[in-house]
Order: C-alpha cells, then structure tokens, then sequence
C-alpha cells in the first residue's frame, strides 16, 4: 500500500486515515500538525530558548544555511532538489529555522525565494 500523500511504501497495518486518505505515519502527523513559518508565538519561544541555552541546529538545518550562504537564496524546489529532501521535512526545517530567525522569504522578480536572515 502507498501514501496518497508522499507516494512512499507503507507497511501492513502501518497505514493511517486522514480525512478519507491513507496516509504513511510522517504525512498523518504532517496533516495533524502542518508546520507554521508564520508563527509569532513560535518566534517568541525559540529567542527566548536561544538566549537560555544557545542555538542548537541539526545537521539537515546546517546543510540548508550553508546552501543558502552560498546560493545568496534560493526558491524552495531547488533546496529540494539540491538537498535531496522530501517537500515536508523541508518545511519543517525552514519553519524552525524562521522561528529562530535564521532565514526569511522575499519575493525576487515576482517568486519567492528562501534567504538568511
């Protein structure tokens, strides 16, 4: 059985229903809890978390602030398909990396594109 959602494999009795989809546990916990870029709350908890204990970045989150050093910025299918990540996890990423004021979005000729803060 596949994921309606992402397409993957999804073993026996692993599948979950969503809103009459069959979905893999990843897309199931996406559609419960999307992730929210714009989130001041979220902004507000991770300053106040950094200024405790310092930022702490996961090796994915390094590897998508080093391309965008170098890239000056890029649109989200291209960190895709340079990174090698699927669609969710990379939302993921850029809304814990917007919440700690890592990255921002900005409109370049009319697209939007994923810089550093």
């Amino acid at each position: 059985m596949k994921c309606e959602k992402c397409q993957e494999e999804i073993e026996a009795g692993e599948e979950r229903d969503l809103h009459g989809r069959t979905l893999c546990e990843d897309c199931y916990m996406d559609g419960l809890s999307p992730a929210r870029t714009c989130d001041p709350w979220a902004v507000h908890s991770a300053k106040s978390f950094q200024k405790e204990s310092g930022v702490q970045l996961n090796p994915q989150q390094i590897k998508i602030l080093e391309y965008l050093k170098e890239s000056g910025g890029a649109p989200i299918p291209w960190i895709i398909e340079r990174l090698q990540i699927k669609p969710a996890d990379l939302e993921r990423e850029l809304a814990a990396l917007r919440h700690t004021e890592k990255i921002r979005g900005e409109l370049r000729e009319g697209k939007k594109v994923i810089r550093l803060w």
